[in-house]
């Protein structure tokens, strides 16, 4: 039976999201961008990595390795828009070298997602297998019957017709239940 939820949408977006911060950073390198970014364009390419990771986590993966291409060229734009508007940039166009290294990125990193991806599933329904192998050889033996005989019926008998609540003192005159006080 196929579980409907996706349990890779995480990892896929916690991957996509971080690929396209570290190759945002990569390609504004390359580009002749800032080499050592401050902290509010750090803050600017965290923040949107964290949300194009959230919203890949929310989508479902319908068309395999090329969804999650375009995933990636979108949150890599981002990330590159992200920095671009970050104080004190200085490259206004995009050289061949940036564009190479998104371009190779791209792909390279969309297989290495989905490579991930089925490692996972492979691991988890490992794990599922071996917890359902091991719950069946820890299961208990069930209690063994053994026929019911004369003398367990006549206990069972005397145990439903008995009180159950056993005397606490010597009875009182007059007691409720005479046939039963002491002689």
């Amino acid at each position: 039976m196929r579980s409907t939820t996706d349990h890779t949408a995480r990892l896929r977006g916690a991957a996509v999201g971080a690929s396209s911060g570290a190759v945002a950073i990569l390609a504004h390198g390359l580009g002749g961008g800032a080499t050592l970014l401050d902290g509010s364009a750090l803050a600017l390419l965290f923040a949107a990595c964290t949300l194009i990771g959230v919203g890949v986590a929310t989508l479902r993966p319908r068309y395999g390795i090329a969804g999650t291409m375009a995933m990636l060229a979108v949150g890599q734009s981002i990330g590159h828009a992200a920095l671009s508007m970050s104080p004190g940039h200085h490259h206004h166009s995009s050289s061949p070298s940036m564009l190479l290294a998104h371009l190779v990125a791209i792909p390279v990193g969309a297989l290495a997602i989905r490579a991930a991806e089925a490692g996972m599933r492979r691991a988890v329904t490992s794990v599922r297998r071996f917890i359902l192998a091991l719950g069946s050889i820890l299961r208990p033996p069930a209690p063994r019957l053994r026929p019911c005989r004369a003398d367990d019926r006549a206990e069972a008998r005397r145990l439903l017709v008995s009180p159950g609540i056993g005397r606490r003192g010597p009875p009182r005159a007059g007691a409720p239940f005479p046939h039963l006080a002491p002689a």
